[in-house]
């Protein structure tokens, strides 16, 4: 599949934009609102950085559609070759609480699979890139996931509920838990390697996902959904079953062990 070059360099300029953005409202009290049916906190940072995100990323390629969590959804985007799939502030509430742990999650797919993707953490100045086929980086140096062969003693990022008797087909795995409120960034702790899997159950939304996925797999491990099937973009749910991720031999012991994994 062939990947536009200059768009990776169009996604870190512009989350670099964003992070200016959103470190203007960090810390500062921003405003903030509660979405409908229990979605979550959104600020006037969030709102800003998608408009700046919409006029910089669509103005550069208008052929492109567009999908984000602070827009209006439409279904242009589904006979789009090539869209944007953005969350403009991912880790809201971290943003609101002073966490440094926020991240602009900036992506390009084509027919359902991501090309281009950047990450960027404005409080740490972490910038988290990939291309298909081109690696994956944190600023600049090469990533790689863990080589961890045995589940137990792993470390996991998961939420709590994750390691509910009920997620599991025989005895809840011993291994560490731990968390960060980003989805975005825990993916790309995944690919640097700091943590051993990532393990969500609930069903994930496409702007959380779609770039720390490419990072993952460019770094060398695996992305699937919670049935261990492979996540295709821009579909018209916009969400997928979960999604795990790993190093290839981690994986392969986390997903039979899932209730929810088939075959």
């Amino acid at each position: 599949m062939p990947v536009n070059k200059d768009d990776l360099d169009l996604l870190v300029s512009a989350a670099r934009a964003a992070g200016q953005v959103a470190m203007r409202h960090w810390k500062n009290d921003p405003k903030v609102w509660h979405k409908p049916d229990d979605q979550g906190p959104v600020t006037e940072a969030d709102y800003e950085v998608d408009a700046l995100l919409k006029t910089t990323l669509c103005g550069a390629r208008p052929d492109y559609g567009w999908l984000s969590e602070e827009t209006a959804d439409s279904d242009a985007r589904l006979s789009a070759k090539r869209i944007f799939i953005v969350d403009p502030i991912d880790g809201t509430r971290a943003f609101i609480g002073g966490d440094q742990a926020f991240s602009h999650a900036l992506s390009v797919v084509e027919d359902g699979a991501v090309v281009a993707a950047a990450v960027y953490l404005p409080a740490l100045d972490r910038m988290f890139t990939a291309s298909l086929d081109g690696g994956a980086f944190l600023n600049g140096e090469r990533l790689h996931v863990s080589g961890r062969a045995e589940l137990t003693g792993a470390r996991i990022l998961a939420a709590r509920p994750v390691m509910d008797d009920k997620h599991w087909t025989g005895p809840v795995p011993d291994v560490t838990r731990h968390l960060r409120p980003s989805l975005a960034y825990r993916l790309c702790l995944i690919a640097q390697g700091r943590f051993d899997a990532m393990v969500s159950v609930r069903p994930s939304w496409h702007w959380d996902t779609a770039a720390g996925s490419l990072i993952v797999t460019e770094a060398g491990g695996v992305i699937a959904d919670r049935t261990g099937a492979t996540i295709r973009y821009n579909t018209p749910t916009s969400q997928s079953m979960g999604i795990l991720a790993g190093g290839p031999d981690l994986m392969a012991q986390i997903l039979p062990r899932l209730a929810y994994s088939v075959g």
